[in-house]
């Protein structure tokens, strides 16, 4: 059976192994720094191509050679891959896993090569280590993987590989492996076949989910300001667009803050530029500490912030506006140059009401407070 020839299916698995190589080390050299552990993926599909390069090569080298270099391949292929999810996931990487299994892999060749050469045994080790590399990746992308379809195929696809080199693992334990690679070649032959289509796909598993994450990153670049990293106008407006649908079905209030940091020219021709990118930066930063998860904090140029509050009226937003003072009070003697706000509070009860009329009111509200001697707030 020529399909269920080992030699020919690690060559065919070889070469699709070394075009995902490219594949992935392509989108590690283009996706932005945001989508991290691609280098390590790309990294783990080259220590494939390399052992299967290896295998191929058999006839033409010492089989201890072959034994040894073909065998840590392996094993750091599916280490890498294990390292580059960890690092896509922002998890620190288990090098001392890797380091571990390749140093348990090596003890049990040089065991076999020098002791017994129990063939049923070097199976089931080897299975087993490689078996906890994707049994690791498995959970990290069920504690961490977002609820997507994308995170749901990766998976799938790690659960079923993680099944193969279970049977196989079982398969060695009860002695139903053979005494060599060249022995029960049918089955070794649908085993690697497995193995190896697995492991190409958990491939583009991995490349599914790096470009999920990329489409995830370039929306909140096109909705954020890249300077503060809270919502520019766009970003906004989506914002108020789908609080005023919860206002519609749920009848709740919304508010608007709008704020506007006091003398600010003054701290720019101080201190200069930079620092006055610092003082927007903090100002951004303390205005979200200030507010709930369910709030939205946007710059709409210069040093102008709007604040949404969901579900909120005009009294409760005071209080908010009060803390966001507060917070800038104690935040003095800091790293930045000392500064206020002034702050204007409009509330909508209305989802006929348009965003623009609303801002009007908000924008009312704060020259008011300007007026009556800044950082202070004002309601209209």
């Amino acid at each position: 059976m020529i399909l269920l020839d080992p030699t020919t299916i690690v060559l065919t698995s070889t070469l699709m192994a070394a075009a995902m190589t490219i594949v992935l080390f392509s989108a590690y050299r283009s996706f932005p720094a945001d989508v991290r552990g691609l280098g390590h993926q790309s990294l783990g599909m080259l220590s494939l191509t390399a052992s299967g390069l290896l295998f191929c090569a058999g006839p033409l080298m010492p089989e201890a050679v072959l034994l040894f270099v073909a065998n840590s391949t392996m094993l750091a292929a599916a280490g890498l891959m294990l390292i580059g999810t960890q690092i896509f996931y922002g998890r620190k990487p288990s090098w001392w896993w890797l380091a571990l299994a390749w140093v348990a892999g090596m003890a049990c060749l040089i065991g076999w090569y020098v002791i017994t050469q129990d063939y049923a045994l070097r199976v089931a080790v080897f299975s087993s280590l490689t078996l906890s590399f994707y049994v690791a990746q498995l959970v990290l992308l069920v504690r961490h993987g977002e609820r997507h379809f994308s995170s749901w195929f990766f998976g799938a696809l790690l659960l079923v590989q993680s099944l193969v080199l279970l049977v196989r693992l079982l398969a060695a334990l009860s002695g139903a492996v053979g005494t060599s690679n060249a022995s029960n070649g049918a089955v070794q032959g649908i085993f690697l076949l497995t193995a190896n289509f697995m492991t190409l796909m958990m491939a583009v598993g991995f490349m599914t989910i790096a470009t999920r994450r990329l489409q995830v990153v370039m929306e909140h670049r096109s909705n954020s300001d890249p300077l503060t990293g809270v919502l520019n106008r766009r970003g906004f407006a989506d914002a108020y667009r789908r609080e005023v649908a919860l206002m519609k079905r749920h009848g709740q209030p919304i508010t608007l803050l709008s704020i506007d940091l006091d003398y600010f020219k003054a701290i720019n021709d101080q201190h200069g530029h930079a620092v006055g990118d610092q003082v927007l930066v903090h100002a951004a930063r303390t205005t979200v500490s200030a507010l709930r998860e369910i709030d939205h904090v946007a710059r709409f140029g210069g040093e102008e912030f709007i604040v949404l509050l969901s579900g909120t009226t005009a009294e409760q937003a005071k209080a908010m506006a009060q803390r966001i003072h507060g917070l800038l009070f104690a935040a003095r003697g800091g790293n930045v140059p000392d500064y206020t706000v002034s702050i204007g509070i409009a509330s909508q009860q209305s989802p006929n009401e348009s965003l623009e009329a609303l801002m009007a009111r908000a924008d009312a509200a704060l020259y008011r407070a300007k007026a009556a001697g800044r950082d202070r707030s004002e309601t209209v």
